[in-house]
């Protein structure tokens, strides 16, 4: 029972025995406003309907290897389901001799036998690594802990079948990949239940626009964009990393979200660090301080305001998930218009009612490693 709903049973309550009406239907635990007696009850003290389960790394031989070795160009399958079912949490750590592993494993998650993948990011940026590094961080959905560790807590239900892998795209072995994920199987899904995805993007630069398209911009079209998809469904948020090619505050830029019309945003922010639920340049140049917090955050800050300073950054809308029917464009400005030519690595997340495939090419493993670029 929440607490908003206390009051208004109360009074439901009161209303009827002054009427004398409704009092055989409360004492037998209903209410007339829908809600019932037990909603004092959290879920996890209910008898549930599914089957909780596990796919690990483990040593299958009864020792103590309890992880994957991941050749170089060779492709790890590290999940696997069939009936339907929902992953519920993903947790990942990493061993391995190169220092760009975060970007050279690729995460690709495939949902009911389509042979194109619904989520597919370098395996960094899809936990919110945006710039090739670790930092300790939790959100509502994603996080890194100690021991660089990754934990992700998006639920990805499937009906017939999933299959997640991991991609080496380096040179080098990755010598222990270690691998929790849980999930559990059900009866049936709901009819309205949802699949999930995740598109990486980049701009390393943005594409600065100059003269008078540098000063106004309402149509959105130069924006650097987050995803974009047909159908119906939900937006969740996104994870972005920033690195600066020049000084001053790279986030002038509004969010421009396209639901259901390509020609023009039907949402419109007032600011890169709005969007992202900070304030004035995040502190600034020479105050601004790294956060995170249940729903946004910077969880990486270095450098405030100069080449090369580095931002990691997420928003998520659980609270309100930004919903579409048709189409859906999710889209930044990169600066005031589009005037700035930093280097943008992001995924968005959301929800649809059919797996959708249709991402852009992969971009190439060099040009995902973050460089400054200055000329």
């Amino acid at each position: 029972m929440t607490q908003s709903s206390k009051p208004r049973r109360a009074f439901l309550r009161g209303a009827l025995a002054a009427g004398g009406l409704g009092a055989a239907q409360i004492a037998h635990g209903q209410d007339p406003g829908g809600a019932s007696e037990t909603d004092f009850l959290p879920k996890y003290a209910r008898a549930q309907s599914y089957k909780s389960l596990k796919q690990s790394s483990f040593d299958r031989t009864g020792g103590n290897r309890d992880y994957w070795s991941i050749p170089a160009g060779a492709v790890q399958e590290v999940f696997n389901a069939n009936g339907p079912g929902v992953v519920t949490h993903i947790w990942f750590t990493i061993s391995a001799r190169s220092g760009d592993h975060l970007k050279e494993l690729v995460l690709r998650a495939y949902w009911d036998g389509n042979d194109k993948p619904s989520v597919e990011a370098p395996i960094g940026d899809f936990f919110g690594l945006n710039l090739n590094s670790y930092q300790i961080y939790e959100s509502a959905y994603l996080a890194c802990s100690p021991g660089k560790s990754l934990n992700c807590y998006f639920a990805m239900p499937y009906r017939r079948s999933a299959r997640i892998t991991v991609t080496n795209e380096g040179k080098q072995d990755v010598g222990s990949f270690y691998s929790n994920i849980d999930y559990m199987t059900v009866p049936r899904l709901p009819a309205d239940a949802l699949y999930f995805h995740a598109q990486y993007r980049q701009a390393a630069p943005c594409i600065p626009t100059t003269g008078d398209a540098a000063k106004i911009n309402l149509d959105g079209h130069l924006n650097y964009v987050f995803a974009e998809t047909r159908g119906r469904g939900h937006l969740m948020g996104v994870t972005l990393g920033v690195l600066q090619n020049a000084d001053r505050w790279w986030g002038e830029g509004d969010e421009m979200i396209f639901i259901d019309d390509e020609a023009k945003p039907l949402i419109t922010g007032t600011g890169s660090e709005d969007y992202f639920l900070g304030s004035w340049d995040f502190g600034g140049r020479d105050a601004a301080q790294p956060f995170a917090h249940h729903m946004y955050g910077a969880p990486l800050i270095a450098a405030a305001e100069r080449t090369g300073g580095r931002y990691c950054c997420y928003r998520w809308h659980g609270d309100n998930p930004v919903t579409f029917e048709r189409y859906l464009k999710y889209t930044m400005e990169h600066g005031h218009a589009n005037d700035r030519g930093d280097n943008f690595f992001s995924v968005g997340y959301w929800y649809q009612a059919t797996p959708y495939t249709d991402f852009p090419a992969l971009p190439p493993l060099e040009a995902r490693i973050p460089k400054v670029r200055t000329a």
